[in-house]
């Protein structure tokens, strides 16, 4: 029997739930037919033009995207507008799209569970639980096998994610033990509390802000205090695991059906690094 739109879906939905989405955000189908036939599946972060281009290569009748296309409301789709064109592009092609976000971030095995993996993590649980004692939640804590010391770890981060413009960057006392840590896919500086709280000795995430990134790293001064170090790296590398994450889901659900493909299309937005002074305080004496 032929696999349709609709199966590729019921599969994602068992495993990232719409009803974990947060109440802002816009997941499920964006264009395409439920009934139609489905024998390839590309599986993205973005979908905009670079990965439209891949599943129109990779002969896909369905592009399954990390985040929305359209998130807030739109009146149109004009094909002279970036997401219009996107839409255009998409429908002419035969080709559906669907968005799974923080539905997927929120589910037990979700986004920030394939980040934890990469970094060679065991999962303990989630950061922020949806309640006391839910496996569901945003973020991750985790533990690795053997403690090693910071700098040693922010390079564990650059070797475990793909290589962006962005880069890993890292915030804390180089030779600090790092045993547990958390991590949070996409922007997690709002959860540097949680992670506080959770005692963990580094915390991994995305798109952090001076002032916040700023002030956490300063109450490791305080007498007694126990703040985690930090990485930031690039948001798209951050959750570029899911991905394989997803496209294993329908693998699964729907074995020797469809043919599944991760994209290797790097849709981060930065593309060029100056590179930086390995003694920032130096360089301006």
């Amino acid at each position: 029997m032929a696999v349709r739109v609709q199966d590729v879906i019921t599969a994602l939905e068992g495993a990232y739930p719409t009803a974990l989405a947060e109440s802002w955000d816009a997941v499920g189908l964006v264009c395409g037919d439920p009934e139609s036939v489905v024998q390839r599946v590309l599986f993205c972060v973005d979908p905009v033009e670079a990965t439209v281009d891949e599943a129109i290569d990779f002969g896909a009748q369905l592009l399954v995207s990390h985040h929305p296309l359209l998130l807030r409301g739109v009146h149109g789709v004009p094909a002279d507008d970036p997401k219009g064109r996107v839409v255009h592009r998409l429908i002419r092609s035969g080709i559906g799209l669907y968005c799974a976000h923080t539905n997927a971030d929120s589910a037990v095995q979700g986004v920030s569970d394939a980040l934890a993996a990469a970094l060679g993590l065991t999962v303990r649980g989630p950061l922020v639980p949806h309640a006391e004692g839910a496996d569901t939640g945003l973020g991750r804590i985790g533990e690795l096998p053997e403690p090693e010391p910071f700098r040693d770890f922010v390079r564990r981060v650059a070797d475990g994610l793909p290589t962006t413009v962005w880069g890993v960057r890292g915030a804390g006392d180089p030779d600090r033990p790092v045993r547990t840590a958390a991590v949070c896919g996409g922007a997690g500086d709002s959860y540097l509390a949680a992670a506080t709280a959770a005692g963990v000795d580094a915390y991994v995430t995305a798109d952090l802000r001076h002032h916040p990134a700023g002030e956490h790293v300063a109450r490791a001064d305080v007498p007694g205090a126990r703040v985690p170090a930090l990485v930031d790296v690039a948001h798209w590398a951050s959750e570029w695991p899911w991905c394989q994450q997803a496209a294993d889901v329908v693998a699964a659900a729907l074995p020797d059906t469809v043919e599944v493909l991760v994209s290797t299309r790097r849709t981060d937005p930065w593309t060029v690094h100056a590179g930086a002074a390995s003694d920032p305080g130096r360089a301006l004496a």
